[in-house]
């Protein structure tokens, strides 16, 4: 089980758009160096409202590009960086992985999956109707996550387009991916 990093996106500023990257450094206990949402504490600004002292389960949003291909099949053009990812694959099923599962990214880094994406109302505001497309239903009636998944890094180091993803999944039982 393995697949390939295709972008890298990073931004120092709060945006929902993350600039695509020639690299970008994944720092230990921290995320993304010089990006707005690295950090041991939450960064997200509404989750910074409830209680700022949270731990960050969020410090690394990966997305499968996949996804892309099917928003484009269905009328929409989103590329890589665009939902505010720090780091885009091909390859790897993100969203059926198990909580504590370590992706290791290029030659040095490690990040250990926490969990799910939860979308907002940012998604319609960057294309109309794009939230329906990433947020669905499954056949029991709960709400399907499709936005990618989030990790805090666990060993730090550059990460580069064209960069192996190795999958490596927890002891079991394995734990279904929740939002964070």
């Amino acid at each position: 089980m393995g697949g390939t990093i295709t972008a890298v996106s990073s931004n120092g500023a709060y945006s929902f758009s993350k600039p695509n990257r020639e690299s970008i450094t994944l720092l230990a206990g921290f995320g993304v160096e010089g990006d707005v949402h690295g950090g041991a504490t939450v960064k997200h600004r509404f989750r910074m409202r409830k209680d700022p002292s949270q731990p960050n389960l969020r410090q690394v949003h990966l997305m499968h590009e996949e996804l892309f291909d099917e928003l484009r099949e269905a009328g929409f053009e989103v590329g890589a960086g665009e939902l505010g990812e720090n780091v885009t694959t091909r390859g790897v099923d993100l969203l059926g992985l198990p909580a504590g599962t370590l992706l290791h990214l290029g030659e040095e880094a490690v990040v250990e999956v926490t969990g799910l994406r939860n979308p907002c109302a940012q998604i319609d505001r960057f294309q109309k109707g794009l939230l329906k497309r990433v947020v669905g239903r499954g056949e029991d009636g709960r709400s399907l996550f499709r936005s990618g998944i989030m990790s805090v890094v666990v060993r730090g180091g550059a990460v580069r387009p064209g960069d192996a993803v190795g999958v490596e999944l927890p002891d079991g039982p394995h734990r279904p991916l929740d939002i964070v």
